[in-house]
């Protein structure tokens, strides 16, 4: 990320998110993002992965340019660069378990989707809840198969925002469990934003902002 700038329109002006943020990441790191609520970090995400334009600044990912790219462009890099899990999951609710880790896999044109999806599944815990609906299944049961349909395409990083503030802190203690396990089997470079210091510390590198800005990129 080379001069990272976001500026929001609202009622009351202009409002400034992100002002000036430089930040590179290496293949394969575990990088935390931390800060109290409306420090950036969640923005900051949102844009190094395509889903917020910047205002100011340039993405590149894998040598790609990602602020460069027409929206249908950058929904195709994203399907085969980018996994993303969500504090809130975000599953479609009238798949199964096993329909909603299949759907990055079909998109992409793998012709065994769903048995890499019934893979993924197992290997998070869930291989008897294939069938199961997000409605069915507990919060920790949710989050598990958002992070097995977001690691089964093997993207090069693995964006997570919050993953663990839905839930209850054993759960929670379960999630990260996974997701750092995930993150290390399938060699794939971790972008976590959070607000627990515990989480962010089993990271390889910290990164504080605070007001939109980079105040400390400390290394564990």
């Amino acid at each position: 990320l080379q001069d990272i700038r976001l500026t929001l329109s609202s009622a009351a002006g202009p409002v400034n998110i992100l002002g000036g943020v430089s930040l590179s990441v290496v293949a394969g790191e575990a990088i935390a993002l931390l800060g109290p609520s409306g420090s950036g970090k969640s923005s900051l995400l949102m844009v190094a992965a395509g889903l917020e334009a910047p205002t100011g600044g340039r993405v590149s990912i894998a040598g790609t340019d990602i602020t460069k790219l027409g929206e249908d462009e950058l929904a195709r890099f994203r399907r085969g660069h980018i996994g993303i899990v969500f504090q809130s999951f975000h599953l479609i609710p009238t798949m199964t378990a096993l329909e909603n880790v299949a759907v990055p896999l079909e998109l992409a044109g793998a012709r065994d989707a769903f048995d890499k999806a019934k893979a993924e599944l197992d290997t998070v815990g869930l291989g008897k809840r294939l069938d199961h609906y997000p409605g069915q299944l507990s919060g920790g049961e949710q989050q598990r198969v958002a992070l097995a349909r977001a690691i089964a395409p093997r993207p090069s990083v693995l964006f997570a925002d919050e993953p663990t503030g839905n839930l209850d802190t054993h759960t929670g203690e379960e999630i990260s469990e996974l997701l750092f396990a995930l993150h290390t089997r399938a060699k794939t470079t971790l972008f976590l934003v959070t607000h627990e210091e515990r989480l962010a510390r089993q990271c390889s590198r910290i990164v504080r902002l605070k007001d939109g800005l980079i105040v400390a990129d400390e290394r564990q």
